[in-house]
C-alpha cells in the first residue's frame, strides 16, 4: 500500500506511515507515547482516505480527541469530513439513506423527526461538571466533575457500535478573525452533521493552518440506541459540559438544541472564554437597520425563544447578519460584533407569507433546507402551525401517522405539527443578507436591544437612560413568558437575564459585572433599548401588530444618532407621538392614532413595582455578591416610579412626563 504522508506539526515533524510495514517516526513523536497510541488507534480504525485527511491537520490534541472517542464509542466505521463538496454531499445522502432525513417534494429539502419526548432543549439534564471546591452559582445545575465524567462516559461506551462516526471541523465566527474559535464535532448522527453544514463556517482548512496551541472547543455526541432512526433511551438523555477541558458530551438525544454542539452548548464554553479574556458571548441577533440617506446602523438583540428574535432580525427594509448568537469585542475603541454562525435554526410556527416574506420565500425556494417536527402531507409538502393556510386533515408528524383528533397516551390532542417545529437554512439564500457577514473585524454596534414576552408591563419600545441603567433594569431584569422552545409548561413568567440564563457557565454576578464593565475601554457606548411585542389590553388582545416592529427599529436607529427627541419617563426614554406617527406613515402606510399611542406607552406603575419586587427577590435569593450597581439601579427606578404625583393615578399617559 502506498505511503501516507501527513504534516503532523507544522514546520516541526512529518510522519511517514506505511500500513502493514515498519513505521518511521520523528524523535518528537517517540517522546510522546500517548500520541503514538492515538496514531495507532487512528491507523487501525480509519480508512486510508480518512487517515490522510485527519493527519493533514497538524494538531496532536485533535488526534487524541478523535482516538479517545473511537476507543470509547467503538464505531463500526469513521468518516473524516474535509468540507469538500464530495464529503458534504455524502453526509446529506447518508442522512437520507439512514432514515434520519426524508426527501420532500422539493428535491433540495428534507424533513427530520425527533422522538416524541425529545422535542426541545432539556435544561434539567444539561449539567456543568464542576471540580470539587468550585461553584458556578445557585442558578446553574452542577455535578461533581469526576462522577459526571464517569456517568457520561459509561453511557457513551459502545454507543456507536454498528454505526458510523462522523468527525467535523468548524469555525465559530469568521475565519482568521479575532473572533474565531475552532470547534470539533464528533457525532453518529448524519442529521446533526448535515445541519452543521448549513449553520456553521467550514473549518477543515482553518484547522490545517492554525497554530498548535489555539484553544479548541470539543463536542462528542451519540444518539444512542435507535429504533426507526429515533433515540429510544430518552429517559437517560443527558448533556454534560466539562468546562475544564472545553468539552461537551451529549447522549441519547437527537433534538438539535441538545446535539448540535456548536450552538447553545458551545455558547456556554464561549461565555467562560469571554470572561477570561474581557469580551462578551451573547444570545443575540445581529442586524443592520437602514436609516436615512442610505445609512446602516448595526444592532444586537437578546430575546428568549419565541419572543420575536428571528422575526426582528428579518424585518423587511433592513439587512441581517445573524439571528441567534453574537460575539462582541472592543477593537480600536469601538464595540464590534460578529455572527457566530452562518445559518438559521429557527422556530417555524407562525411563519407566513404576509408576516415573514423573506423566510417564507427561502422555505419555498431551492435553497437547501431541513424541516424538523413539522407535518408532512401526502404530497410530501411541509406544514406548520399558524402558517396562514387551512389546517390539514392528515399526514405524518413526530407522533407517526397523524389525523385530526389524534390524542396521545394521556388523552391530549396532538397538533398536526409541534409547537417547537424548526427550519434549518443557510444565510446565503436570504435576499436581505448583509454584506458584512464574514467581515473578520465584525461590525460596529450602535444599539443593543433586550426583548421579552410580557403581557402587562413593558411598553413596546423604550431607551435606557444610560448604559448602567440599561444593563440592570433591562438586561439583568429581563423576564419572559415561557414558550414551547424548552421542555415544561408554557405561559409561565420566567426570569431570564440578558436572555442568557440558560446558557451561563459563570456565576450570574460575574456575568452582570462583565456586561457593566465591557464598555470601559470603548470610545462610544452603544445605546440600550427594551422592546415588548406582547403587551395586551384588558380583554387579553395584543395591542401591537407584528409589523409594528419595523417602526420600533426605525425609531431606535434615529435615537442612536440623536435625530429625534424623547420623553424622559421613570423607566427610560419614550418616543414622542408625532415621531411615531410619521414613521408609521412612512414605513407601514398606516394611520397611527393618539389612542393607540396612549394605550401602548402608558406607564403601568403597579406592574413595574411588582416587577421590581420580583427581580430584587430573585437576586437576593440566588446571588450572594451582586455588583453594587444592581440594587442601586433597581432602587433608583423604584424611587422614580414612586415619585410620580399621586393625582396622576397608577396608569400614567406618556404626555404626563413632558
Amino acid at each position: 500500500m502506498s505511503p501516507i504522508y501527513s504534516q503532523v506539526a507544522a514546520g516541526v515533524a512529518v510522519i511517514f506511515k506505511t500500513r502493514g510495514n515498519d513505521v518511521q517516526e520523528s524523535d518528537e513523536f517517540r517522546r510522546d507515547a500517548n500520541l503514538n497510541d492515538s496514531i495507532s488507534i487512528l491507523e487501525s480504525a480509519l480508512t486510508d482516505a480518512s487517515f490522510r485527511k485527519l493527519l493533514a491537520i497538524p494538531n496532536r490534541r485533535v488526534h487524541k480527541f478523535v482516538a479517545d472517542a473511537i476507543q470509547l464509542c467503538k464505531p463500526m466505521k469513521v468518516f473524516i469530513c474535509n468540507d469538500s463538496t464530495m464529503d458534504t454531499e455524502y453526509i446529506r445522502r447518508t442522512a437520507i439513506a439512514r432514515g434520519e432525513e426524508t426527501p420532500l417534494a422539493n428535491p433540495h429539502h428534507t424533513v427530520h423527526f425527533d422522538g416524541y419526548f425529545d422535542q426541545a432543549r432539556d435544561k434539567e439534564r444539561t449539567v456543568y461538571l464542576v471540580p470539587k471546591g468550585e461553584s458556578l452559582g445557585k442558578q446553574l445545575t452542577q455535578h461533581d466533575r469526576q462522577e459526571g465524567l464517569e456517568t457520561v462516559r459509561k453511557r457513551l461506551e459502545g454507543s456507536m457500535e454498528n454505526k458510523k462516526m462522523v468527525v467535523r471541523f468548524f469555525s465559530l465566527g469568521p475565519l482568521d478573525s479575532p473572533f474565531s474559535i475552532p470547534a470539533v464535532q464528533i457525532t453518529d448522527s448524519f442529521y446533526v452533521a448535515h445541519s452543521e453544514d448549513l449553520l456553521y463556517r467550514p473549518g477543515y482548512d482553518y484547522f490545517r493552518r492554525m497554530s498548535e496551541d489555539k484553544e479548541i472547543f470539543w463536542m462528542l455526541h451519540s444518539s444512542g440506541k435507535l429504533i426507526h432512526s429515533v433515540s429510544t433511551d430518552w429517559k437517560k438523555r443527558g448533556v454534560m459540559i466539562d468546562y475544564k477541558e472545553n468539552t461537551v458530551y451529549s447522549v441519547n438525544t437527537q433534538y438539535a438544541g441538545n446535539t448540535i454542539g456548536l450552538k447553545k452548548l458551545a455558547l456556554r464554553l464561549a461565555i467562560r472564554k469571554a470572561d477570561r479574556e474581557g469580551w462578551l458571548a451573547e444570545h443575540m441577533f445581529l442586524m443592520a437597520v437602514h436609516g436615512p440617506h442610505e445609512r446602516k446602523t448595526y444592532f444586537t438583540g437578546a430575546y428568549p425563544s419565541g419572543c420575536g428574535k428571528t422575526s426582528t432580525s428579518m424585518v423587511r427594509g433592513n439587512t441581517i447578519v445573524g439571528d441567534d448568537l453574537a460575539y462582541l469585542r472592543v477593537l480600536d475603541g469601538k464595540v464590534r460584533a460578529v455572527n457566530v454562525e452562518r445559518g438559521i435554526f429557527g422556530i417555524i410556527r407562525s411563519v407566513t407569507a404576509k408576516d415573514d416574506p423573506v423566510i417564507w420565500d427561502v422555505l419555498h425556494s431551492n435553497q437547501p433546507a431541513i424541516f424538523s417536527n413539522v407535518l408532512i402531507t401526502e404530497d410530501t409538502e411541509p406544514r406548520w402551525l399558524d402558517d396562514g393556510r387551512e389546517d390539514p386533515e392528515q399526514g405524518a408528524n413526530h407522533s407517526g401517522g397523524w389525523f385530526k383528533g389524534k390524542v396521545d397516551r394521556y388523552g391530549e390532542e396532538i397538533p398536526y405539527a409541534h409547537k417547537n417545529a424548526r427550519y434549518t437554512v443557510g444565510l446565503e439564500g436570504l435576499t436581505n443578507l448583509d454584506g458584512c457577514l464574514d467581515d473578520p473585524r465584525g461590525v460596529e454596534v450602535g444599539g443593543i436591544i433586550y426583548g421579552g414576552r410580557d403581557s402587562d408591563t413593558w411598553v413596546p419600545v423604550q431607551q435606557a437612560l444610560d448604559w448602567t441603567q440599561g444593563i440592570i433594569t433591562m438586561g439583568a431584569s429581563l423576564e419572559s413568558e415561557t414558550t414551547a422552545a424548552t421542555l415544561g409548561p408554557s405561559g409561565v413568567r420566567k426570569f431570564n437575564p440578558f436572555s442568557n440564563l440558560d446558557f451561563l457557565s459563570i456565576p450570574l454576578e460575574d456575568y452582570i459585572r462583565n456586561n457593566l464593565d465591557f464598555v470601559n475601554d470603548s470610545e462610544h457606548k452603544p445605546c440600550i433599548f427594551a422592546v415588548n411585542y406582547f403587551l395586551r389590553n384588558e380583554d387579553g388582545d395584543f395591542i401591537t401588530d407584528k409589523s409594528d416592529k419595523q417602526v420600533w427599529l426605525k425609531w431606535m436607529e434615529l435615537r442612536v444618532h440623536g435625530e429625534v427627541e424623547a420623553i424622559t419617563a421613570p423607566t427610560g426614554f419614550l418616543p414622542l407621538f408625532d415621531d411615531l406617527k410619521g414613521l408609521f406613515d412612512t414605513y407601514l402606510d398606516k394611520d397611527y392614532t393618539k389612542k393607540e399611542y396612549d394605550a401602548q406607552f402608558t406607564i403601568r406603575i403597579p406592574e413595574y413595582l411588582s416587577k421590581l419586587d420580583r427581580i430584587e427577590k430573585i437576586y437576593k435569593e440566588s446571588v450572594e455578591d451582586p455588583p453594587v450597581e444592581l440594587y442601586r439601579e433597581l432602587s433608583a427606578q423604584r424611587e422614580r416610579l414612586i415619585a410620580v404625583p399621586t393625582e396622576l393615578g397608577d396608569y400614567i399617559l406618556p404626555d404626563a412626563f413632558l
